[in-house]
């Protein structure tokens, strides 16, 4: 009698590939974490409710009963096997997903340059010709020249001096004077300056005496301030023009005051203008001199 033989199954064997290995052992982590996790909660579970934990278990093994019922032999080997199998399948799908190559990405458009017609070519033109005519140093200039005409050409912005400390503002109060031809200007501001806050030399030789004040808005330079300072300028510092600039506003007494003593008082609005280009410098305002 001849006894049937089982065919053998064809054994595959698997190439060694590091990520698909390294996938299957994350996976497998993933499910003994969730095991362990669900297994934890059952038991936490049947410690705060054993009966209902009993009735649970007797139904999950009802339903297991019948479901393996008229089946094969539930065998512990395949169920393994299955989920090794499934595992395997899964760290393989997962690492060749990473193999593939990421999506191009979309070109981006760029919008070409607007065609310029001939005339907006002629009237650009004509523009920077007339600009670098207007600009252009004289022949045999020099070079001072040459840098006075740039910088007339560059039209000024407006400065908020009011946002400056102090001590930013009697800078910016000397590098205007500066700009507009004084010579020897020196900062002098601070503890003891008896009023002073910038020293120099108008260009008509006279010596300049200037007190800066930098007040919010909502504050106004007073009589007071005036008096100190016109105590001061001329009998101490020997001030042939005295100015008392401020980033706010005079009262009608200072104003007084200021006419009777010679100072010449810059308010918000004069400062921007002298700034600007606008309106005079305080040495060209007129004086008691």
């Amino acid at each position: 009698m001849t006894v049937p033989t089982r065919p053998l199954r064809p054994v595959r064997r698997r190439r060694f590939d590091l990520r698909t290995t390294t996938w299957f052992f994350v996976l497998l982590a993933l499910l003994l974490s969730l095991g362990g996790l669900i297994a934890r909660t059952a038991a936490q579970a049947a410690q705060r409710r054993p009966v209902w934990a009993v009735i649970l278990l007797l139904l999950a093994s009802a339903a297991v009963i019948a479901g393996h019922r008229g089946r094969r032999r539930w065998s512990a080997r395949r169920a393994l096997r299955r989920a090794t199998e499934a595992l395997e399948a899964a760290a393989e799908t997962a690492a060749d997903a990473l193999r593939e190559p990421a999506v191009a990405a979309a070109p981006v458009e760029v919008a070409e340059p607007p065609v310029a017609t001939p005339a907006a070519t002629a009237t650009a033109t004509a523009t920077a010709t007339a600009t670098a005519t207007a600009t252009a140093p004289a022949p045999g200039a020099t070079y001072a020249e040459e840098t006075l005409l740039l910088d007339a050409a560059v039209v000024p912005q407006v400065m908020d001096y009011a946002v400056l400390d102090p001590e930013e503002f009697e800078r910016a109060i000397a590098e205007l004077c500066v700009r507009d031809g004084c010579t020897d200007v020196e900062v002098v501001g601070g503890a003891g300056d008896l009023g002073a806050d910038v020293l120099a030399v108008a260009p008509s030789g006279h010596r300049l005496v200037v007190q800066c004040k930098r007040y919010g808005e909502g504050n106004r330079v007073g009589s007071q301030d005036l008096q100190r300072f016109g105590g001061t300028c001329f009998t101490v510092h020997e001030a042939d023009i005295a100015v008392l600039v401020t980033t706010a506003d005079f009262t009608a007494p200072a104003l007084e005051y200021a006419e009777q003593c010679g100072i010449v008082c810059v308010d918000a609005e004069a400062l921007t203008a002298w700034h600007l280009g606008t309106g005079p410098c305080p040495w060209d305002t007129p004086y008691d001199g």
